[in-house]
């Protein structure tokens, strides 16, 4: 329970001043709130600190699955090397057509593509249908693909997948 502050008069300057057990019980009371706060400020700052630092994403990872993902959808057109079936399915090793727009490589994934393209300086005129793949599917085989075969690209991250779905 904190107490009133005590006052009396110096009797050598006539002025007022807090009595001595006023002191020593406000400056500890003053001392414990201080405490109190910077524990509080610390604890908040380092939930704040960890809640709300940015995660990185794991490109690694996110290829090794994507490994997966293209071993079951991609695989049979695409060939294991990504090369692709001449005149008919486009490669995607060192593809210039896939490496310059990364946000149309996500719409062909989730949507598919149909008509001409021009890939490496050759036409291709065929069909892809759309797949049925969660953001973080999507994400990792686009990951793999861009990330192999002779390609050298940035992630994709499912919140880029998932911004591009219609």
């Amino acid at each position: 329970m904190i107490k009133e502050l005590e006052f009396g008069r110096c009797p050598l300057s006539n002025i007022n001043v807090i009595s001595p057990t006023a002191i020593s019980h406000h400056a500890i009371t003053k001392h414990i709130f201080m405490k109190t706060l910077i524990v509080l400020l610390i604890t908040v700052s380092g939930i704040s600190f960890f809640s709300f630092q940015k995660k990185t994403f794991d490109l690694k990872s996110s290829v090794a699955r994507g490994k997966e993902v293209y071993v079951a959808y991609c695989i049979s057109c695409h060939m294991e090397q990504g090369e692709g079936i001449e005149e008919v399915y486009p490669p995607l090793a060192k593809s210039d057509y896939l490496m310059a727009d990364k946000k149309r490589s996500i719409q062909q994934v989730l949507y598919g593509v149909k008509g001409e393209m021009k890939v490496n300086g050759k036409m291709y005129n065929s069909e892809m249908s759309g797949f049925d793949l969660s953001d973080q599917e999507v994400s990792d085989v686009l990951n793999y693909i861009r990330n192999s075969f002779g390609n050298k690209g940035a992630a994709v991250t499912p919140e880029e997948v998932k911004a591009n779905r219609k």
